[in-house]
């Protein structure tokens, strides 16, 4: 064997490492709460733990990622990315489309101040989402299909219920379908819906693995996608991962970090972890989450 197919080799992780720290983006069916799908595949997969990146209603439907065993500290991470959303809306009284435009660009468009809803987690006070699309597609009778594009933490159904008092003719959700959350999406290869995933899971327990591997998500992978990467030098990796800070010298080129200062440390493709930038002289950044070791000979 090549040492090309060897390094191949080597970047396939085995099903083992894939549900340590592996996401799963799940369609989620209306009816079952966000906690019960995650719970669902805790005991699929007899997981330690599952958690989602974002609540659903039960009755909304669409993009729920969910983050396995070790993953699930990177949920924070996730939280507050923007999200996409079709959904269908009910005005109370007949108005026409110009006019329901009209109010989204004069309200709902852009920067908005937005009451949660009393049937909510978070404490009921006025904050600020900002609503960077606001579409409605097309009209039949008093139901609209519409299309939002929103940060994180917006509830569309008082959107539309702010909407119709707006206009002053009252208004309601009939239907939400998350399309989009953050990265992960409905047109993803690997978004599954809750059949495909126990037969994946059926088949893998038979001594099948292929389609459990193909909807499996390696985080590192997602973590590449909402932050910068900076590569450190593989000598370092063990003092790294008990979580001392990162120096100047420890890298090749000084990483910039997000809109947050944060960046994921790699060495050779292994994720170490996510740091913060600081200003502390010769230390750099100092880790928000370090992925521990499962073996102690991986700190040789």
């Amino acid at each position: 064997m090549s040492i090309v197919e060897m390094g191949r080799l080597k970047k396939i992780k085995d099903m083992k490492e894939l549900l340590e720290f592996g996401i799963l983006n799940i369609d989620k069916p209306a009816g079952p709460t966000s906690f019960n799908v995650s719970d669902f595949i805790k005991r699929k997969l007899k997981l330690r733990k599952t958690s989602h990146f974002g609540t659903l209603d039960p009755k909304v439907t669409g993009v729920l990622p969910i983050a396995l065993n070790r993953a699930c500290k990177l949920t924070k991470f996730f939280l507050g990315e923007d999200k996409e959303y079709i959904g269908v809306m009910r005005i109370h009284k007949e108005v026409s489309m110009k006019e329901i435009e009209r109010a989204i660009q004069e309200k709902f468009i852009g920067k908005i101040i937005q009451l949660p809803p009393v049937k909510s987690r978070v404490k009921r006070e006025e904050r600020e989402r900002e609503i960077k699309r606001f579409e409605l597609l097309e009209k039949d009778g008093k139901n609209i299909l519409f299309h939002v594009e929103c940060e994180g933490g917006t509830y569309i159904r008082k959107l539309i219920s702010d909407l119709g008092d707006y206009l002053g003719i009252g208004a309601h959700m009939l239907e939400l379908r998350r399309i989009r959350a953050g990265i992960f999406s409905e047109k993803d290869k690997e978004f599954v819906n809750l059949y495909d995933f126990e037969r994946a899971v059926d088949l893998y327990n038979k001594g099948d693995e292929r389609l459990l591997r193909k909807i499996l998500i390696p985080a590192e992978q997602a973590i590449k996608k909402i932050m910068p990467v900076v590569e450190v030098k593989e000598k370092e990796i063990k003092r790294l991962l008990t979580g001392k800070p990162l120096f100047k010298k420890d890298v090749k080129k000084i990483p910039k970090g997000n809109e947050k200062g944060l960046f994921a440390v790699f060495c050779n493709g292994r994720f170490i972890e996510i740091a913060r930038k600081v200003d502390e002289g010769e230390i750099i950044a100092r880790p928000e989450f370090v992925l521990q070791p499962v073996n102690q000979k991986d700190y040789k």
